[in-house]
């Protein structure tokens, strides 16, 4: 059995999804970790003999390409990572394999097709794994090796037989993340890959835990965090969040350094929320400096202790993420942030005491208390707290989130229904106090107040190693601004 994993051309002709996060269009290529942990499973199911992998947005192939793809490959099975933004690239892309490869199955992943499910049902070709897919996959391509080309009987499958939706019961989610194996990197060797926070290549991603406890009302996670919320939700089971799964610290460590023994020399950890505990965190920490490998990762302002800051300024941490969406203590308790003005600050400065650069991540219009004044004062507390950097993006209210009921509930949304929009740019909320036209107009500001700055641009100048790192944070920063 040959099994592909496609990314299709972005048929809007604007940037296409980024499918890891999931919430955005791409500002600076990133390799889809839980996409390429999903091909390694695949891979290892037997009977299938050949793994392979085409994003066409990355090879910036036009749709005339695909076509011809399809036309000459002999897959036996297509599988497509889907978020809310790749939608409507994704559906018409099924519609081109079923001309071109008829009866061919296509295996939709991710939060897109969890939460749409019967939207994305566009035939009786297409397969939905909802939430978690590894155990899934295993399963479903193996009955497909065995003949069994159209399973309907799978756990955590959706499908489409005689006009009716067939949603299975939920698979319970793995017990053990150290028995996944590790991404398939390979499948995408001969693309290159550059995260401007970290400025140093050759650049992986890794993640060593699953799910955020934390209930922020508008929270969209990591793209396969967002599927298991989902999910977790759709089943009924108790408690609003899935539970969070750890790998081992060993298990990070093997990774880590086969990684370092083929080149590897930036590693941005993907988890929603990196820092745990101390113990934990000096156990990772200790590797990254073993390895001598720079790094980055998403933490949250009360998790940054100074142990643990000092821990990462001796490890090699290049960058934390932390998203603070406002300085504003009101709108953080609406939102249920479960952290204050206060816990920014102490934590910023004990980052920067142990020279760890921080960037602040802002979320306009999180809660229908933001006002124009709010966001000029969240701009005017980031610039004097001096970080590395400051990510201004608008909220979407995300089906699946808190906020999308309550914005539907209260008419906020244009046009009464969720649209995907690109936060970077774009809003779809009118709040009590702030248009989607306000925001957007504070969002082009701040952007430009922030990055163009003199300040700014020294700063990172100096940081730079090499010229060509340079060149593909410019590009970075040109797409964030002007798309």
């Amino acid at each position: 059995m040959k099994a592909t994993f496609l990314i299709p051309p972005c048929r809007d002709h604007r940037q296409s999804a980024e499918r890891s996060a999931g919430c955005t269009r791409v500002v600076y290529p990133m390799p889809n970790i839980y996409e390429l942990t999903a091909a390694a499973v695949v891979r290892e199911v037997p009977g299938v003999e050949t793994v392979s992998y085409r994003d066409f947005t990355a090879e910036k192939k036009p749709m005339e390409a695909f076509r011809s793809f399809l036309d000459t490959d002999r897959s036996d099975v297509y599988l497509i990572w889907t978020v809310n933004l790749s939608i409507e690239s994704d559906l018409p892309a099924i519609a081109d394999i079923d001309e071109a490869r008829p009866g061919v199955p296509v295996i939709l992943l991710g939060p897109g097709p969890t939460y749409f499910t019967s939207r994305c049902l566009v035939s009786e070709n297409v397969i939905i794994v909802r939430g978690e897919p590894e155990a899934t996959l295993a399963e479903l391509i193996g009955r497909m090796t065995k003949g069994d080309m159209r399973p309907s009987d799978v756990m955590g499958t959706s499908v489409l037989r005689e006009g009716k939706v067939i949603n299975n019961p939920t698979r319970p989610l793995i017990e053990d993340l150290d028995a996944l194996p590790f991404a398939a990197r390979d499948l995408v060797a001969d693309h290159e890959f550059h995260n401007p926070k970290l400025k140093t290549t050759p650049y992986a991603t890794m993640f060593t835990s699953r799910n955020c406890p934390y209930r922020c009302i508008y929270c969209v996670p990591s793209s396969m965090t967002f599927a298991r919320e989902i999910e977790h939700r759709r089943s009924g089971a108790p408690g609003r969040k899935p539970r969070i799964g750890f790998r081992s610290i060993g298990s990070v460590e093997k990774e880590v350094s086969m990684l370092h023994n083929q080149g590897v020399r930036a590693i941005g950890f993907m988890d929603d929320n990196f820092i745990w505990d101390e113990k934990r965190t000096e156990g990772i920490c200790g590797i990254m400096r073993r390895y001598n490998i720079v790094w980055g990762c998403q933490a949250r302002a009360d998790a940054i202790t100074e142990p643990i800051a000092r821990m990462l300024g001796e490890s090699g941490c290049r960058y934390v993420d932390i998203g603070v969406e406002s300085f504003n203590d009101d709108i953080l308790k609406y939102v249920h942030k479960g952290i204050t003005r206060e816990d920014i600050f102490r934590a910023v400065n004990l980052l920067k005491k142990y020279g760890v650069p921080v960037k602040l991540n802002i979320l306009i219009g999180c809660s229908p208390l933001e006002t124009t004044a709010t966001v000029k004062q969240t701009l005017h507390e980031a610039k004097k707290l001096d970080v590395d950097q400051v990510m201004f993006n608008i909220v979407s209210p995300f089906p699946g989130t808190e906020y999308y009921d309550l914005c539907l509930k209260n008419g906020w949304i244009e046009g009464g229904e969720y649209r995907p929009t690109d936060v970077q740019r774009q809003s779809i909320l009118n709040l009590p106090s702030l248009s989607s036209r306000q925001m957007e107009r504070l969002l082009r500001s701040n952007n430009m107040k922030y990055f163009l700055s003199p300040r700014f641009i020294i700063k990172q100048m100096r940081r730079y190693s090499s010229w060509n790192e340079f060149a593909h944070s410019l590009r970075a920063l040109k797409t964030k601004l002007f798309g």
